[in-house]
């Protein structure tokens, strides 16, 4: 049982009802959640937080992005083991788990749930923990796991419900072999073989993890080339490294059944194709959590992936109700949801928090990992930019071999006239990282956005950050 708040009655037991009021009041605590939450009691105003678990935290830090980072590192570190001849000394390579990896990431996300609690505690935010569902535009209901029921009034709300993998009809997911990017969480056992169906971001990722196991893992892909968002180059890096840890890559395929097996599971493919493995993992789309909401009785409605539409200050058809994070849509990645869920308080509060989130690099966590900000070559290519490469590849670099890192480089692309930094494009180590110094100079107006930073700063040496250095002369060496 909750324990009382400030302001509030005592706790009670059974279906009752009890009335709260609010100025805002945020449906999901993920990121796009808390950043809502945090910038509108910033503002002075009185807000209340909704979540369906009894944690505060959301999809990204229970069964998304904190577990599966919290697994690829741990990952990482057991190839470095068993792959570093320094080890050998110690003992021979050693065999882990699934199951014995993700006791790591379960250890993080307590970590972040006991944070994150504490945030809403330190500003005095009351925490519901229930189902809710829209009464009107200004009223909603939360019906806890025991039945009790309580009613939240609000000048103002945020939907910040996140999303959930799609689950297709004729997939049956109760099989003990079958899973999505939630479930498999709940893996007991290591397979000697995986099927993962969609080589999305999600996919590529898992695909990275379970090889790194020493699973052999087929990746079906339904394109012709995986993340073909990325600068070609980066993708076929990717693809080259997969491949060599066993991962096999099957392009431009599509599912017509899964047959769940006594011992295991059979793919079948549209192309006349018949896999088997240990277990399959299905990882194509995701869903908008809105179908819970009670969205009918305010006037909204979902698109076909239960996503909700907004315009630029997040603002839902409903003049008072606003929606950030995965359930709107693109990017639907946590860092620009925490964004989002800020601009969009920003835009009830109007306290000049408010801006538009469209400037996002893009961090994949493969194992080695990915990440970009900017045009790519192939962008620029289309719209007869006059721009030039500059590279530095990583098995030059000390850092990278102290570290026993060398696979992986950094591409800045940039205009050959006016020397303005384009895109930005790594792949392998600490690349979620690097990244971030280019989309800073990026971001720079006017004739502060030039190449010429990256030759007249000093950069600590040995560092991955020196890269930047050695792709700008690389650059500039290009141009006649």
């Amino acid at each position: 049982m909750r324990q009382p708040r400030r302001g509030r009655p005592g706790a009670f037991s059974g279906v009752s009802m009890a009335v709260y009021n609010y100025d805002v009041v945020v449906i999901g605590t993920g990121p796009a959640g808390e950043g809502a939450a945090m910038n509108a009691v910033k503002a002075g105003r009185k807000v209340a937080v909704v979540d369906d678990r009894p944690q505060v935290g959301g999809n990204c830090t229970h069964l998304g992005t904190i577990p599966s980072k919290a697994l690829r590192h741990s990952v990482r570190q057991i190839m470095q083991y068993n792959n570093n001849p320094l080890f050998r000394q110690i003992g021979e390579p050693r065999w882990f788990s699934f199951a014995d990896v993700l006791k790591s990431a379960e250890q993080v996300i307590a970590k972040q749930v006991s944070s994150r609690t504490g945030y809403y505690a330190r500003n005095r935010i009351d925490t519901f923990f229930g189902t809710a569902s829209f009464c009107d535009e200004h009223t909603i209901e939360v019906v806890h796991l025991n039945g009790m029921v309580e009613t939240l009034v609000a000048k103002q709300f945020v939907i910040a419900t996140g999303s959930r993998p799609y689950r297709p009809a004729d997939v049956d997911f109760t099989h003990p072999r079958i899973y999505d990017s939630d479930t498999i969480l709940s893996l007991g056992h290591t397979p000697r073989r995986l099927i993962i169906y969609g080589a999305g971001v999600i996919g590529c990722e898992y695909a990275s993890i379970f090889s790194g196991l020493g699973v052999l893992v087929d990746l079906i892909d339904n394109r012709d080339q995986l993340l073909s968002f990325l600068d070609d180059e980066i993708s076929d890096s990717l693809s080259y490294h997969l491949r060599n840890n066993n991962v096999l890559i099957r392009h431009n395929e599509e599912y017509e059944r899964v047959e769940g097996l006594g011992n295991g599971v059979i793919l079948h493919l549209k192309s006349g194709k018949k896999i088997k493995a240990d277990a399959f993992l299905w990882s194509n789309g995701r869903t908008g959590n809105t179908d819970k909401l009670g969205l009918e009785n305010i006037g909204l409605k979902a698109n076909g992936r239960g996503q909700i539409q907004v315009d630029e200050h997040y603002r839902t058809e409903v003049s008072n109700i606003y929606a950030a994070g995965d359930v709107i849509g693109w990017p639907s990645l946590a860092s620009a949801a925490y964004d989002q869920g800020r601009s969009a308080a920003g835009s009830i509060t109007e306290n000049d928090s408010w801006r538009f989130v469209d400037d996002v690099p893009t961090g994949i966590y493969t194992i080695p990992e990915i990440s970009s900000v900017g045009k790519t070559e192939r962008e620029l290519t289309q719209a007869k930019v006059p721009y030039e490469v500059g590279k530095a590849f990583f098995k030059s670099m000390a850092r990278a071999q102290i570290a026993v890192e060398k696979a992986g480089m950094l591409k800045i692309l940039f205009h050959r006239e006016t020397l303005e930094v384009l895109g930005v494009h790594c792949f392998g180590y600490q690349a979620s990282e690097i990244v971030h110094i280019g989309q800073a100079i990026m971001n720079q107006k006017g004739e502060a956005n030039t190449l010429k930073y990256f030759i007249n700063t000093t950069f600590n040496y040995p560092t991955m950050a020196e890269a930047y250095r050695v792709a700008a002369y690389d650059g500039l060496n290009r141009l006649f």
